[in-house]
């Protein structure tokens, strides 16, 4: 018997592996590698403990990406422009460096846990010691500061890459079924979507309440609760998954022919770019939404939406509860700004939460790249929408922010599952597995995406004169701020959104490939661990 190499014109016939004695790992209690529906059906229990482990990273992410520049800028005190040298470094080095080595690693890990769940375990706690002192506030000269900020970010990064990375890479190694990996994925971005909804609606509120008004006093006590919190969601994510798709026996990784396959797989070349482009834009418009309502939209017209929306009401009841209760210290804080933008956040998210309901059933009827493509030129539309408004149309600004957030919702489960379908893909075509430097790639894309993102808010800012010492900022830097979270924003998204014509992993493909490896992996003996 032989095996034609699959998706080549090519004489050449590879032999099958001879049959060896198969061991399996000591966790697992049958051969977890037959392809049946039994074996590769994950649990709810399985579901939400994965799922955990996003939550965990996106607490600290999510603070990145909203409000990294804002707490370096207007907390820390350390100039736009340095502020936006700083995060695109560090980025890089999270890129080029972090990424590639934290990826070949895992790929070779051995372990009786699996070679992706221990990375989760060891860096559990590391992770939450560092997101607090990221943001910390030591008192130190300006250059002291800047060399703090620099440190721990570095070392948050790297962390951030050792446990996001395995993790990441484990959705492709619980189940084969690109069925359940829709599934998995519409649970991990759910618990994704409700951290973003804790950061963006409660995080400024819980800085002025845990900080008595001191805002560094308030990031410090907010993040040692935020980090406390994720450290427990690691580990309940190590203690209740298990690894099931294991490399065959007979493969033997070399990082000179990981490379050489990556750059000759076109979808992982447009999924690369694509998470870049998406991440650029994530960047932009999550860190430069506070400046956005702080400094563009009129506070008077914000604090009229506010209450004829019903929510000044609303939290006056509750204020007064609080203070009749002797607790007036956790009153909801009376900022316009800050306010305003924990009920647009929570509007879009909602929203969002309702695009990913959509998400799945969408990709099975549509496939995965026509669902994601349509999606993302719509919400497009709805952002580019923000440059027409003035700073006292607050009903269509919020109007648009909810559109927006419930078409790119769709998108959201969706792209690291096509990532992992690259990965698939790679195996199918290539008769090898390397999960690990697959997404290690796309995490390096997605490093990259969060650097130049994350620099442009602050070099935005710096390029338009944004001053942390004027209380109201300049005509040309409100222009700025308009400019950067509508057209400036949209481009990466505009760019992606074509860029899929060049993919060619449709629903018809996707299912070839699923039953292709199946049946290669019911024949093929095992790596032991």
């Amino acid at each position: 018997m032989s095996v034609v190499v699959i998706g080549r014109r090519s004489s050449q016939r590879r032999p099958m592996a001879q049959c060896a004695p198969r061991r399996f790992p000591q966790h697992s209690s049958s051969p977890p590698h037959l392809m049946n529906d039994r074996s590769q059906q994950l649990s709810v229990r399985e579901k939400i403990g994965y799922s955990l482990g996003d939550l965990a990273a996106n607490l600290i992410f999510q603070t990145l990406v909203t409000f990294l520049a804002f707490f370096y800028t207007d907390v820390f005190c350390i100039p736009a422009g340095v502020a936006a040298t700083l995060i695109f470094v560090v980025g890089m080095l999270g890129a080029f460096v972090f990424t590639p080595i934290i990826g070949i690693l895992a790929d070779r890990t051995r372990t009786r846990w699996g070679k992706f769940r221990p990375w989760i375990l060891w860096t559990a706690l590391p992770f939450g010691a560092l997101s607090l002192a990221a943001f910390n506030t030591p008192t130190l000269g300006e250059h002291g500061k800047i060399a703090y900020a620099f440190a721990t970010y570095s070392l948050l990064m790297l962390v951030y890459v050792a446990n996001n990375l395995p993790y990441s890479a484990l959705s492709g190694v619980l189940t084969g079924s690109m069925e359940q990996r829709n599934s998995l994925s519409a649970y991990r971005f759910l618990a994704v979507t409700f951290a973003q909804f804790i950061i963006q609606v409660l995080l400024l509120p819980l800085v002025l309440i845990l900080g008595n008004g001191d805002k560094a006093q308030g990031f410090r006590n907010t993040m040692a609760l935020f980090a406390a919190i994720g450290t427990l969601c690691l580990l309940l994510t190590f203690f209740t998954t298990r690894e099931r798709v294991l490399p065959i026996s007979e493969q033997r990784n070399s990082v000179r022919q990981d490379v050489t396959d990556l750059v000759r797989n076109k979808p992982w070349l447009v999924m690369l770019a694509l998470t870049i482009l998406v991440f650029i834009n994530l960047a932009m418009k999550g860190g430069m939404y506070i400046y956005y309502f702080k400094y563009y939209l009129d506070a008077n017209a914000l604090k009229q939406f506010l209450d004829h929306a019903g929510f000044n009401r609303f939290i006056g009841g509750i204020n007064s509860v609080l203070t009749g209760a002797g607790m007036s210290a956790l009153q909801w804080p009376q900022d316009a700004p800050t306010s305003a933008f924990s009920v647009f956040s929570a509007g879009g998210i909602l929203a969002m939460i309702v695009g990913i309901g959509f998400s799945k059933r969408l990709a099975d009827g549509y496939g995965k790249r026509n669902v994601f493509g349509g999606a993302l030129l719509i919400s497009t539309l709805f952002l580019l929408a923000f440059y027409l408004y003035p700073p006292n149309a607050i009903g269509w600004v919020f109007a648009s922010y909810v559109l927006h957030g419930f078409f790119y919702g769709i998108t959201i489960p969706l792209l690291w599952a096509m990532i992992a379908d690259v990965a698939d893909y790679s195996e199918w075509k290539n008769h090898r597995r390397a999960t690990a430097i697959i997404f290690s790639a796309m995490l390096c894309g997605l490093k990259i995406g969060l650097s130049v993102g994350g620099a442009l808010v602050a070099g935005i800012l710096a390029f338009y004169g944004y001053d942390t010492a004027l209380p109201q900022q300049s005509a040309a830097v409100s222009n700025g701020i308009r400019l950067a979270i509508s057209v400036y924003a949209s481009l990466p998204f505009l760019i992606g959104a074509a860029l899929l014509a060049l993919y060619e992993i449709d629903k018809g493909l996707e299912t070839r490939i699923e039953h292709e490896l199946g049946v290669r992996r019911q024949t093929a003996p095992l790596a032991t661990l």
